[in-house]
């Protein structure tokens, strides 16, 4: 580990030391949202679209249900930017109508194919365009800017018969792993609403897990949506890059390295849902990905590590975190599956090697470039003094990613050649050792959902999703059972080789099984 590197981690390991007390008093009394009453709300995604197949119930009663979910939830945790409420249920109605017409006719299975969404609302992170609907992601120079078409995924989702209810809050640009910005405000995690949903997907991981989404089409640069889903008790799915379109995101760069690290993908309540949206979004690609192919646990090799380094200047994981991932471990050898002992100790480097494949990417946002004077690039001190003092037009998340942009996360220049290769080594090693039967738990973060602000000394906690975006490898977050009934989510990841998310999806329903799932704040 890099000097400066190891420095700037202990001094961090100090902050949250000395912060503890401070954020303890914020969050000692958790409130929670309103709990769901409406028995519809806690279906799957995969349930509602039988039902609405089956005429069980209809569209418009499904959209109208969520749409009265989301004005419940919503002044709790602040994770709606727009909605588009009246179009939905238009939509609704009109599907309705066309079951309805075809059931007549005695040619419904006609109407549904390749829609298995039909009828069945979702939800959308702002930053991955929704034709008509605001696409500022948070930042204030971009208020009034509106998608003018679906992106790639979107438009997918749509295609197979699913119905948008609104684009949801993100941090400026993504830039950060706490959903908060001066333009929309603080979002609140369901669970503890003094504590954060993560971010950048933190929106939509508030509303999946409030009841009030059954399907998220989200985003990952670097844990984006597997730490949301990890502090929300939620599933979410890092894909394999390349396979799901990023068209429409925002940000985007031009670099080619890009598409290896942002991805889109799904977050959802329950595991059969991973597998519907990844159906839904990957397409034509979905072949290569052979979701539709068993997957029998007692065939699998299951590697673990419970932390990426002991080093002082890690965050230490918490001991539930451990447990979960060790239980994990545990079933799954019950079930049959074979345990290997070899580790992945490369990831004691994983802040230098995410880093050096991340900033050697070339367009990254200059959060300092003036927007009435591109040319004016501003000074960085004295805008993070007007941001600490409430007149400033950045958020302080954008502040610290500039600052970190600029000195590499402390990485020298001169090395990042080194680093990089590090990361090829490793990503070969990961490819040959997971191959096509081996899975890696690990933890999502350092820790779970914790207080607002938090975010500051908690920020190591990405080690632990970054690199995987880094190494081009899919994850899965799963949620795992806290100590007693009531405790904050915890969750476990899910890697695995390229091209084989299906063992991913597998080991989230096995554990889901086991140990639950979900459960209802």
């Amino acid at each position: 580990m890099e000097v400066v590197v190891w420095i700037f981690g202990v001094l961090l390991r100090v902050l949250r030391f000395i912060t503890k007390p401070f954020f303890w008093l914020r969050t000692r009394k958790e409130q929670r949202v309103p709990p769901i009453k409406d028995p519809l709300l806690m279906k799957s995604a995969t349930k509602l679209a039988a039902d609405i197949y089956n005429g069980e119930v209809t569209s418009e009663d499904v959209v109208s249900r969520f749409i009265l979910r989301i004005e419940e939830v919503n002044p709790y945790i602040n994770a709606v930017v727009e909605h588009r409420f009246k179009a939905a249920k238009e939509e609704a109605i009109e599907i309705d109508r066309k079951i309805d017409e075809a059931r007549a006719r005695g040619d419904l299975d006609t109407l549904v194919a390749g829609k298995p969404l039909l009828g069945v609302p979702f939800t959308v992170k702002e930053s991955c365009s929704l034709a008509g609907m605001s696409n500022s992601v948070g930042c204030l120079e971009f208020r009034d800017r509106r998608a003018l078409i679906d992106g790639g995924a979107v438009s997918r989702v749509r295609a197979a018969g699913g119905i948008p209810l609104l684009v949801s809050a993100t941090p400026e640009l993504c830039l950060g792993w706490e959903t908060t910005s001066l333009l929309r405000g603080r979002t609140n995690n369901p669970y503890g609403l003094a504590r954060t949903p993560a971010g950048s997907s933190g929106g939509e991981a508030a509303l999946v897990s409030s009841g009030a989404s059954v399907l998220s089409v989200s985003s990952d640069i670097a844990g984006s949506i597997r730490i949301p889903a990890a502090f929300c008790g939620l599933f979410g799915h890092k894909p394999t890059p390349g396979i799901i379109p990023i068209s429409g995101h925002i940000p985007t760069l031009q670099d080619e390295q890009y598409s290896r690290f942002l991805t889109v993908g799904p977050i959802t309540r329950y595991s059969e849902d991973l597998y519907l949206m990844m159906h839904v979004l990957a397409g034509e690609g979905g072949k290569d990905l052979y979701l539709h192919r068993p997957v029998d646990i007692q065939h699998l090799k299951v590697f673990f590590m419970t932390e990426a380094s002991q080093s002082l200047a890690f965050s230490p994981v918490e001991d539930n975190i451990k447990l979960a991932v060790l239980a994990a471990v545990q079933h799954l050898k019950e079930r049959g599956a074979t345990v290997c002992e070899e580790k992945f100790n490369e990831l004691k480097d994983a802040v230098e090697m995410s880093s050096s494949v991340f900033f050697s990417m070339k367009d990254i946002p200059n959060m300092l470039l003036d927007p009435a004077n591109p040319k004016r690039e501003k000074n960085l001190i004295l805008e993070t003094l007007k941001t600490l003092f409430g007149s400033g037009k950045r958020s302080l998340q954008a502040l610290c990613f500039e600052l970190l942009k600029r000195k590499r996360l402390f990485v020298p220049a001169r090395k990042a050649p080194y680093y990089i290769e590090k990361a090829n080594k490793l990503r070969e090693k990961m490819e040959r050792v997971l191959s096509s039967n081996g899975v890696f738990l690990f933890p999502c973060h350092s820790s779970s959902s914790h207080a607002h602000g938090g975010v500051f000394v908690h920020a190591p906690g990405v080690v632990y999703t970054m690199p995987f975006n880094a190494l081009g490898l899919p994850a899965t977050t799963v949620p795992m059972p806290g100590p007693k009934p009531g405790s904050r989510p915890l969750a476990v990841q899910v890697v695995a080789g390229p091209g084989q998310d299906r063992l991913c999806l597998a080991v989230a329903k096995e554990l889901e099984v086991k140990f639950g799932g979900w459960t209802p704040p």
